[in-house]
């Protein structure tokens, strides 16, 4: 595949207090980041071909400034529990990475990267009811990384590899044409319902888990 999954984002409360919630139900809790000159912080799960970021503001005026601006960071969770999308999907190349993005996009050189690495957002940013759509050339599987890049990956739930992510979205089709790309590639699948929701399966359900982790995250593990 040219392209893979590389990290899902869910915007949360500050400091999400709902990851104690999911170090409950048995994950394992890898390192978290302060992203200076962008005004986000996150607190994150490792798994072997993907990681589970929950993100939020913790400096408004950076997420404000005119270089984040057009990320649209600051709306998207500014309007959290309103008609905003609180997802992020970030692609990396995939075993048989292609040249170019899978979207039309620009590139975002936030202060925390260093020079030359950039951030490929989709042009569709400003669609505010569609998840954030991001990707990272340099970015690879989490198994991959040894020493000090490593991350927890073994988790007392037992799950290891997503095998299929699915968004509810409130909204109607036609997507954007990112969106509709991501979708067309078979990366995730989309659903109509009343709400924003997050499915995540691991290692095709073979242990047969189902657990909802709403109102507190828009979020459902099986695996």
């Amino acid at each position: 595949m040219a392209f893979e999954l590389d990290h899902l984002f869910i915007y949360t409360t500050v400091g999400a207090p709902a990851a104690e919630q999911l170090i409950q139900f048995g994950l394992t809790e890898g390192s978290a980041n302060l992203h200076p000159g962008q005004g986000t912080a996150n607190r994150r799960f490792f798994f072997h071909n993907l990681m589970l970021e929950l993100l939020w503001v913790h400096d408004a005026a950076e997420a404000q400034s005119e270089l984040t601006r057009p990320t649209y960071l600051w709306e998207r969770w500014a309007g959290l529990g309103q008609n905003t999308c609180p997802f992020g999907l970030c692609l990396r190349p995939g075993s048989q990475p292609a040249e170019g993005v899978p979207f039309p996009c620009w590139d975002y050189q936030p202060a925390y990267l260093p020079v030359p690495l950039s951030i490929a957002v989709a042009t569709s940013i400003h669609v505010l009811a569609e998840p954030m759509l991001f990707y990272l050339a340099f970015r690879q599987r989490q198994d991959t990384y040894s020493g000090t890049q490593a991350e927890p990956l073994n988790h007392a739930a037992g799950l290891e590899e997503a095998t299929r992510v699915t968004l509810t979205l409130p909204q109607q089709p036609p997507f954007s044409p990112a969106l509709q790309a991501i979708v067309e590639a078979g990366l995730i699948r989309i659903q109509a319902g009343h709400e924003y929701l997050l499915e995540i399966e691991f290692d095709h359900r073979l242990q047969g888990i189902h657990q909802d982790f709403r109102p507190a995250l828009s979020l459902i593990l099986r695996g």
